[in-house]
């Protein structure tokens, strides 16, 4: 990825350790990255490839595509291994990054209770690895843990508003849960923790039923299809593209073990959902129309995170505009759709 040559650019002397100990062809790790063959893992999988790490990526392949890996495999220190984490697993790691769970409404919700025995005991068995390794672990917790939150933008201090027993309490309470577990490790085993809380995130490798806003929005205008609104679209979010996301993990597991977060990554630039699907038509040069449904229940009504703490500690902030990180990500699924066309007509 070309963009690693900007991350944690050094420009302070706050950052120039983590710079050494990222760039250093002397320290080789051996990393672990759960659901590597998702949207996100793929991407973080690649990135740490790239820096001269070994990569060992697990999945079950619920929700991940063995298709955003392949090119993967021409690296010598990668592997695949094909595991639920919710069955322990007897790998040794230097870190670990934990990103499987399914994350869009419509995946987490096909299986609730599998959806929280990710969170729980993935989580659960994933902590222990890292105990038995004496390896840094790393959370990919969500703003789902702030549920239809009351403040506004959400802080890391915020403590949520979040239903217990709703559709999408098997995601919001079981990342909540994972977070609990990662701090109680950090305190009674000292396992050094890092916990992130990903905003919506976007950009290519994101699956055509992926279910989420963006994803949604650019398929059906590339379609023609109808584009449907839930709510009267004034609900807003804030979208942070892949690079930045990315950049951020690996800045996060670099941090001084004193820096455990909860740590917020998002872009703070706020839209309303109305806005993304007008933005979308323009873009695609769609005829689509659009329509208006039932607001889910328990849909936030507002995202944005407080980044101050990313900024502080990190150096952090995300570059990449909507408008830019848009147009990468219609090119990917105008991409997945032509090849899907094109089976069919063979067929």
């Amino acid at each position: 990825m070309e963009y690693f040559e900007n991350v944690i650019s050094g420009n302070s002397d706050k950052f120039d350790e983590q710079d050494k100990v990222l760039r250093s062809p002397a320290i080789r790790r051996r990393i672990l990255v759960t659901g590597g063959a998702g949207f996100l893992g793929s991407h973080l999988c690649e990135l740490l490839l790239e820096a001269g790490h070994e990569v060992i990526c697990a999945d079950n392949f619920s929700t991940g595509l063995r298709r955003n890996i392949e090119s993967l495999t021409r690296f010598n220190g990668f592997s695949l291994v094909d595991h639920d984490i919710i069955e322990p697993i007897d790998v040794e790691v230097d870190e670990i990054y934990n990103l499987a769970c399914p994350a869009s409404p419509p995946h987490y919700q096909a299986d609730p209770i599998h959806t929280t025995k990710t969170c729980v005991l993935g989580s659960l068995n994933m902590l222990e690895l890292a105990a038995r390794n004496g390896a840094r672990i790393l959370q990919a917790s969500t703003s789902e843990v702030y549920g239809d939150p009351q403040v506004h933008p959400q802080v890391e201090g915020y403590w949520g508003n979040v239903n217990p027993f709703g559709p999408r309490s098997c995601y919001d309470e079981g990342k909540r849960c994972a977070e609990t577990l990662f701090f109680d490790f950090h305190k009674t085993r000292q396992v050094e923790i890092k916990v992130v809380r990903i905003f919506n995130t976007y950009g290519p490798r994101m699956r055509p039923d992926d279910g989420r806003v963006v994803s949604n929005f650019i398929v059906q205008a590339l379609k023609g299809e109808d584009i449907t609104i839930f709510g009267d679209g004034s609900q807003t979010r804030s979208f942070c593209f892949v690079d930045d996301l990315i950049d951020g993990f690996i800045r996060m597991m670099a941090s001084p073990a004193s820096l455990t977060g909860p740590i917020n990554f998002g872009n703070p630039s706020e839209f309303t959902i109305a806005a993304l699907a007008e933005q979308v038509i323009e873009l695609t040069g769609s005829r689509s129309k659009i329509i208006h449904r039932p607001l889910p229940v328990d849909d936030p009504r507002q995202r944005r995170p407080d980044i101050s703490l990313a900024e502080r500690e990190l150096g952090w902030r995300p570059k990449v505009e909507l408008a830019a990180g848009l147009v990468h990500t219609t090119s990917h699924f105008d991409a997945l759709l032509a090849q899907a066309n094109e089976l069919m007509e063979v067929a």
